[in-house]
């Protein structure tokens, strides 16, 4: 194929020509001025319980055009009453009662109230309360110092402090209390450490005469006590102010982070607190919880204190001129996107022409590619809502079934392993194909397979019990698929990004310490029942651990019932809200090419949904709609958002995750050769499946296939998300190039000497190519090369062959956008 190899280039390349289209001029005028519109002070309610209790405070404006301004060093400050005082943005208490806070910012005005009690009383120090924050703050028990599994330097703490008792001896007990000396305090090696007086690798982590200095002199002298049974220990933290958006990068703003203890109390616990940013591009944040912008975008500042995570998010616009161009919405999908853009400063896409629409759904949502006589009449429909019209007809074919049966045998792992029959594997498959195809619903699939019993044949739902059976990993993957949260990192330490603790961890695993095994009559069937008994122990306790739900109570489970029944009805029950948002977003994902939540299975704190609103509006819909996903699937194929053209506009260039564009998407792998096997009108023979089977049908994940592997099939070994890979690889090239899957399937099907001998012309096959592979016809440009080349070639047979195979190796191919 030599022929027509310089039109390559212009195939190939055609994703270079989605260029950056400028701004409507009309779209960015000069706005009107900013003009505070509310004063907010945070925290709203203020107690003061001990003679060292400080409470740090925050004056936040609220503008007209939405953007905020830490204001705390402006305002004029006054409290009314004689029980606490005020310095600059901390107050104290003086006497016992009730004061109250006002502040005072161009004529607005906000007030807190201030409850002071006991002021005389001094604190009980504590090891866990006053200690402990002060070796997570300084970074000694992170992993890369004294929290690794093994230490440094022959000494550990746990993890991030995950098990106080431990930290205490090993402190004060191990290597025969070397680490503190109760004579003379000041002497301790735990000190000579931590201020550098002592050779140290991780060099000074304390300032002399700080608090931090003071708080551990003050504790060895007390004997370095071990906390009482009955000490308060922290039950939750609040991070104020809940949002913050700058009108441009030169802002910032000051966080206020406030344990609350199981003894009623609270304390401020700002200089105590870890921070950090998802985003330090756009906004870095500093130790004492200043956050300062760097750039535009949007950041989620990260808060850790004791084992609790939280922290609010941050927007940073551009500091242009904007205003809101109003753009149309066909739907609640689209009114929500355009309100978060218009928060951000962001100017959308254009719509994308009916070509790119025609072929976008189509691949979404059936996996093919649109016929030729599909796109001649979709294009003369004239109907007004021909889009939604045809993505409807879709939905009711039987390949907008597979293509889900597909995504949820990748989160199921229905794959052959453990000794799972081929027998077995395949009535899994059909059992899920036919629940799908008849229209059960996802919950109730998940309620069908969580507490399934019996024999791998008789129900084939108990294969997923089969494909992994210890308790723990079948949690973490039921979080993972069900919940979209990995817990992990909580199997051997409190997870230091999110709310899981080891506590939450082991008592979800609990659910699935009843499962047994045994033989069938058939040496190639298995048996799954319910034992009756079975136990999980607390790694660090070493007690017994009941079932418990992630974040939810621990439920009342009558003797003899499966633990697994009350789960089922607990994940798909509105006290349950993570599961709807899950599907919803995995269901989002499939047409953008990324979640709400991305990855779609790392829904954490950390990690928070770009548009929260967005998402619970989808999984309230999808309950609405009783889980049906073609009745999510229709709002968001009909979305404008969905419609937008994958070209960027000088404002949302930057943007990666407010949906401001359509995505650029390399199709996935069995998609993709499905695709090329449609265009080439040849067939496949998969391992499972007829003659003639597609790729999206292939019930195994270990099923060989060199082209499937080569272009990131998901194999199914483990729940995540990131098996999937559409990422473009030199391999997935050269194979493009040199291999079978297009040069073989060309000569296979005989496509072009089919279209020879009926358009006749070979200019008419040329655009027939075109047509087939990239639902449009050849520009007048292309046209003319294509002309030019084929006067000058002596068979327009192996000219043809040769677009042919430039057309399957081309990124608008390869692509959907």
């Amino acid at each position: 194929m030599a022929s027509l190899r310089p039109l390559l280039p212009t195939a190939v390349a055609l994703l270079a020509a989605w260029t950056i289209v400028p701004a409507n001029a009309a779209d960015v005028v000069d706005p009107t001025p900013r003009k505070a519109t509310r004063l907010l002070v945070v925290p709203e309610s203020v107690e003061l319980s001990t003679v060292r209790d400080r409470q740090g405070f925050v004056a936040q404006a609220e503008y007209s055009d939405g953007s905020t301004l830490d204001v705390t060093a402006r305002v004029r400050t006054v409290i009314q009453g004689a029980s606490a005082t005020v310095s600059e943005g901390i107050l104290a208490p003086a006497a016992e009662g009730g004061s109250t806070l006002e502040v005072e910012f161009e004529g607005l005005k906000a007030t807190a109230r201030v409850e002071v009690r006991d002021p005389a009383r001094i604190p009980v120090m504590s090891f866990r309360n006053d200690v402990m924050p002060i070796f997570t703050k300084a970074g000694c028990n992170t992993g890369k110092c004294h929290g690794s599994a093994s230490g440094k330097d022959g000494f550990r703490l746990s993890l991030f402090g995950y098990d106080p008792a431990g930290d205490h001896y090993r402190l004060t007990r191990e290597a025969l209390g070397r680490r503190v000396d109760l004579y003379d305090p000041a002497s301790s090696l735990l000190l000579g450490k931590a201020l550098g007086r002592v050779t140290h690798t991780g060099g000074r982590k304390i300032i002399p005469g700080s608090e931090n200095h003071d708080l551990l002199v003050r504790w060895l002298e007390l004997g370095a006590p071990v906390d009482p049974a009955d000490a308060p220990v922290p039950t939750s933290i609040d991070v104020s102010p809940a949002l913050a958006v700058f009108s441009s990068p030169a802002d910032a703003q000051r966080i206020i982070v406030r344990a609350r203890y199981s003894d009623g109390t609270d304390r401020d616990v700002t200089r105590f607190t870890v921070f950090s940013s998802n985003n330090e591009g756009a906004v870095a944040v500093d130790e004492d919880g200043t956050a300062t912008g760097k750039g535009p975008g949007e950041a989620f500042i990260l808060a850790r204190f004791d084992q609790f995570t939280s922290g609010l998010p941050i927007i940073v616009r551009p500091g242009t001129p904007f205003r809101s161009p109003g753009t149309p919405a066909n739907n609640q999908i689209d009114v929500l996107v355009n309100r978060k853009l218009d928060r951000l400063h962001l100017l959308p896409s254009e719509l994308c022409d009916d070509e790119t629409y025609l072929r976008r759904v189509t691949i979404d949502l059936i996996g093919r590619l649109p016929t030729p006589e599909e796109r001649r009449g979709f294009l003369a429909d004239e109907r007004k809502d021909k889009r939604r019209a045809y993505a409807d007809s879709l939905i009711h074919r039987d390949e907008f079934d597979d293509v889900w049966v597909m995504k949820w045998a990748e989160l199921l792992q229905i794959r052959t392993i453990n000794g799972i029959s081929p027998k077995g594997l395949q009535l899994y498959d059909r059992w899920l194909r036919d629940r799908v195809r008849s229209g059960v619903t996802i919950d109730r699939i998940a309620r069908e397979l969580i507490p399934a019993v019996g024999g791998t044949f008789e129900n084939p739902a108990v294969n997923y019990f089969q494909t992994e059976t210890t308790p723990q990993i079948i949690a973490e993957n039921v979080a993972q698929v069900f919940l979209g949260t990995r817990i992990q990192c909580a199997q051997c330490h409190n997870h230091p990004f999110d709310r899981w603790t080891l506590d939450d961890y082991y008592g979800f695993a609990s659910f699935f310490s009843r499962i047994g095994y045994k033989q069938a009559r058939d040496p190639r069937e298995l048996t799954i029942f319910s034992a009756g008994t079975g136990e999980v122990k607390h790694p660090i306790a070493g007690r017994t651990v009941r079932p418990t739900f992630l974040g939810g109570g621990a439920p009342e489970i009558p003797a003899g019932e499966d633990f697994r029944t009350k789960l089922a009805d607990w994940l798909v029950s509105k006290e349950n809200p993570a599961f709807a948002r899950n599907l919803a977003n995995l269901v989002w994902a499939h047409f953008f090419g990324q979640g709400i939540i991305d990855p779609v299975d790392d829904a954490r704190v950390s990690n928070p949904p770009s548009n929260a609103e967005l998402l619970d509006a989808l999984a309230a819909r999808l309950v609405e709609a009783k889980y049906d996903v073609a009745e999510l699937v229709r709002e968001i194929v009909g979305s404008r958002t969905y419609q937008l053209s994958t070209r960027r506009n000088d404002s949302n260039r930057w943007d990666e995750r407010n949906f401001s564009h359509q995505r650029v998407r390399r199709m996935r792998a069995e998609v993709l050769l499905d695709c090329i096997t449609q265009v080439t009108e040849t067939t496949n023979r998969f391992p499972g499946l007829p003659l003639g089977g597609r790729a999206v049908q292939i019930p195994d994940g270990r099923a060989q296939n060199y082209f499937l592997t080569t272009f990131g099939r998901a194999s199914r070994d483990t729940a995540c998300s990131c098996e999937v890979k559409t990422t473009p690889t030199l391999s997935q090239a050269l194979h493009l190039i040199n291999g079978e899957t297009t040069t073989g399937k060309i000569s296979e099907g005989e496509v072009v000497p089919r279209l020879l001998a009926r358009l006749g012309k070979p200019e008419h096959v040329a655009e027939a190519l075109y047509e087939r592979c990239l639902s449009r016809l050849p520009t007048t440009e292309e046209s003319a090369r294509i002309s030019a080349k084929l006067a000058e070639a002596g068979d327009p047979k192996e000219s043809l062959e040769d677009l042919f195979w430039a057309l399957l190796n081309a990124n608008e191919f390869l692509f959907n956008h």
